[in-house]
């Protein structure tokens, strides 16, 4: 089971509720959230002057108690950014049987440590002309912050002539996983969980946190976030096996949900009436009748 870390911050029309961000150069909030798969886990609302990792220890040790309740030796691994590689929430993870894979920003001793891998990428891209990289696996630590050694792996990477060298921390042996393996199939598939964010984002309008208090934003992103866990359970439960199957919350809206019908209320039930050249008729009458059942 893969729980994935991540963050987006958005603008807010005034300054009132949070704080200006130094990266963003705004002020924004800054959001935690938590996923496994499309299945949202955590939606935490977070003023932005603070640590990226801030709040992660709390929440995923309230989310791992909760599945370990009911399903006690799943194997449990944490992916995110750097924002997430800090002492506390690795250590946390390592006394608690919980594995992680983070981002490791990259400094000059980092960068020391890849140096002959970056010189054998750089050639093999000037032989090629295509861009290279190479993998280094390696145990580091930072000169105060860490309490011990951890597995590192540091992607010595030239494209276009410039050196882009990348490093992931990880609690997995290499008897496990090999350094190339997990950086470009376990981390880097954390691009995909940006999509969830941004269906929650724009297909769902979570960014709608224009409140004068963080309360209130915080229960607006619990709205949206309680629709994109209700369209989810549509899409596995009533649109399995139709052309909606992997559609994002977005394309539902917009080509199932969003359609003109005609609305006759009365004592004991509400009828819908829609047109017969409707395009989507047979996937929402289909959803219907799962959903009934599913109830049932």
């Amino acid at each position: 089971m893969q729980f994935h870390f991540t963050q987006l911050s958005w603008v807010l029309p005034n300054g009132r509720t949070s704080n200006l961000h130094r990266i963003y150069d705004c002020y924004c909030y800054l959001p935690l959230y938590v996923f496994c798969g499309r299945h949202l886990l955590a939606a935490k609302l977070r003023r932005s002057n603070i640590d990226s990792s801030a709040g992660a220890v709390e929440e995923i040790a309230r989310i791992v108690a909760q599945i370990r309740q009911r399903w006690p030796r799943v194997r449990i691994l944490l992916r995110g950014d750097s924002g997430f590689a800090r002492e506390a929430l690795m250590s946390w993870c390592e006394a608690n049987r919980v594995d992680y894979l983070f981002g490791l920003a990259r400094n000059e001793r980092l960068q020391e440590a890849i140096k002959t891998e970056l010189l054998t990428a750089a050639l093999e891209s000037l032989r090629t002309g295509k861009p290279a990289r190479c993998f280094r696996d390696f145990m580091w630590s930072t000169l105060d912050s860490w309490s011990r050694d951890r597995r590192v792996i540091g992607k010595a990477e030239v494209t276009g002539g410039e050196a882009n060298p990348r490093f992931v921390v990880t609690s997995l042996r290499p008897a496990e996983a090999g350094g190339q393996y997990l950086y470009e199939r376990i981390y880097c598939a954390r691009g995909e969980m940006e999509n969830r964010i941004k269906e929650c984002q724009l297909d769902l309008f979570a960014d709608r946190t224009s409140a004068a208090s963080l309360r209130a934003n915080q229960l607006r992103l619990w709205f949206a976030s309680i629709a994109y866990v209700l369209l989810c359970a549509l899409r596995r439960i009533g649109l399995a096996h139709t052309q909606f199957a992997q559609a994002t919350c977005g394309t539902i809206r917009l080509k199932l949900l969003k359609l003109g019908a005609l609305v006759r209320v009365s004592v004991r039930r509400i009828k819908l009436a829609m047109a017969s050249s409707c395009p989507c008729q047979h996937e929402f009458g289909l959803a219907h009748a799962r959903l009934r059942n599913a109830r049932a």
